[in-house]
């Protein structure tokens, strides 16, 4: 809308308010038109209304929903256990290499033989010189190749280095599953390598 500024007349504007002998008001509407915006408006039909209402989910769909998330939340837990057992293994093996490394290392510095005495009955091995008793994981099972002369008693092989750093050699595999790893002690050099077999 335009609205036109009127001004009084020159003189005592304020008397001529005051008695209300003023015409016109300072302001006043334009004679002009206002355009309109067009708007379409159409009544809702009772058949029309049924496209507005929201649908909501059936018994069915949320147990079939359900049904689709257990199964994939039993399919992630199951992948996360083997991945733990295989874990659990290679760090058994790993371990077992650092204790094969340090025996051979000491063998050099001391300028005499180091053994480690492997009891596959009680799921442990130690290193001669140490007191510890280091253990491995009762489902792990391990089969020890070495020289007839280390086997000592039932189910107790021993893998033994030289001041030279050689040894008598022999192979050690530890199994879980059908996961398995294998540490080879070369008898030349003594040096122990893992691999999965």
């Amino acid at each position: 809308m335009k609205v036109k500024i009127r001004t009084l007349p020159a003189g005592n504007n304020t008397s001529k308010l005051s008695q209300g002998r003023l015409r016109q008001p300072l302001l006043t509407p334009s004679k002009e038109p206002v355009s309109a915006i067009p708007a379409l408006l159409k009544r809702i039909k009772n058949s029309d209304k049924s496209q507005f209402r929201q649908r909501g989910f059936t018994l069915l769909e949320l147990l079939m929903v359900l049904s689709i998330m257990v199964l994939g939340f039993s399919a992630i837990s199951i992948n996360l256990s083997s991945g733990n057992d295989t874990l659990e293994l290679k760090s058994a093996a790993r371990d077992m290499v650092s204790a094969l490394r340090y025996a051979r290392g000491q063998a050099l510095v001391s300028h005499q033989q180091t053994t480690i005495e492997i009891d596959l009955s009680e799921n442990s091995y130690t290193v001669s010189g140490r007191d510890k008793i280091y253990q491995i994981p009762e489902d792990i099972d391990i089969s020890v190749v070495t020289g007839q002369d280390e086997v000592a008693g039932e189910g107790v092989a021993r893998i033994r280095f030289f001041p030279d750093g050689s040894s008598i050699g022999g192979r050690i595999t530890l199994e879980k599953g059908k996961a398995g790893w294998q540490i080879d002690v070369n008898w030349l050099t003594g040096a122990s390598e893992l691999n999965a077999t």
